[in-house]
């Protein structure tokens, strides 16, 4: 098998390949350096052929896309059409990374491939768009939707936390009424492995088993770390985000593990698995 990663530098990019390499699976890296997504030019020349090409590229900054509106139309709804239009063309299966944010977490229960979308926040819109222009495209494409990404080498949620608590906070204010299913990338990667050896289309939610609110995930994550540190709760509107979120985003994984008979780690297990390679979580657990 052979597969080129588009935003291949990135978090989610890099455990993919990190995975693939180590189950021996040829990988083409391509990233802003190689590549431009959004010129069909561009794509045309420097995208080589693949048993997947897996569009990781993508712009992810939520609050930051509510005024950087352009740029984050053409990463995210631009970008993928552009992909589709030319892997439909050469007929080489794509798999599109999309989110929990197309939809907009009024349901009360973790949310289906075929649940109606309406995106709360401009970011969730183009992703939406992205995933429209996609099927459009009339390829063999596969649309995987997951969530609350974290990873080694990207911004997240939980080196947040940890350090506020390596710079000695003594309490932490964490917001209590989003649900979601932290889902660490290199948990996804496999997932994204078994789903394209399953040769699956269409679309497909993938993220971590089980949900919490981010109060509580950060509570997982100072009782690993630093017990005893108190938390206070916040709500949404307290934060007063640029970006509006779903109150309840989860994703129903069942189609997945249908797919692949295969059930996604826990969020709990990907929290574990990540604090073991985190430098900063060996650096608050050593702090007196």
């Amino acid at each position: 098998m052979k597969i080129v990663i588009l935003g291949g530098k990135g978090m989610l990019g890099s455990d993919l390949n990190d995975a693939c390499a180590a189950q021996k699976i040829e990988t083409v890296i391509l990233d802003v350096q190689e590549i431009d997504i959004t010129s069909e030019a561009s794509v045309a020349k420097n995208l080589p052929d693949a048993d997947w090409i897996v569009n990781c590229a993508a712009f992810t900054r939520v609050d930051d896309a509510e005024k950087e509106r352009e740029l984050c139309f053409r990463l995210n709804a631009t970008g993928a059409g552009i992909v589709a239009k030319i892997c439909a063309a050469r007929k080489l299966p794509l798999l599109q990374l999309s989110t929990d944010y197309i939809f907009d977490g009024k349901l009360g229960r973790p949310c289906t491939e075929t649940d109606p979308v309406k995106p709360l926040n401009y970011y969730g819109l183009t992703k939406l768009e992205g995933e429209k222009l996609v099927q459009a495209a009339a390829g063999n494409f596969l649309i995987v939707r997951t969530q609350s990404l974290y990873g080694l080498r990207g911004r997240n949620f939980i080196k947040a936390i940890l350090n506020q608590l390596a710079q000695g906070k003594t309490s932490l204010r964490v917001v209590a009424d989003q649900v979601s299913s932290p889902t660490f990338t290199v948990h996804l990667a496999d997932c994204l492995l078994r789903i394209m050896k399953a040769n699956a289309r269409g679309i497909v939610n993938i993220a971590s088993s089980g949900q919490c609110s981010w109060h509580e995930f950060a509570g997982a994550i100072v009782a690993a770390t630093k017990p005893g540190i108190p938390i206070e709760k916040l709500t949404t509107a307290q934060l007063n985000f640029p970006a509006t979120r779903p109150a309840f985003s989860v994703l129903d994984t069942a189609l997945y593990t249908k797919l692949t008979a295969h059930k996604p780690p826990t969020w709990q297990q990907g929290l574990e698995r990540y604090l073991e390679v985190e430098p900063l979580a060996a650096q608050v657990r050593g702090m007196k």
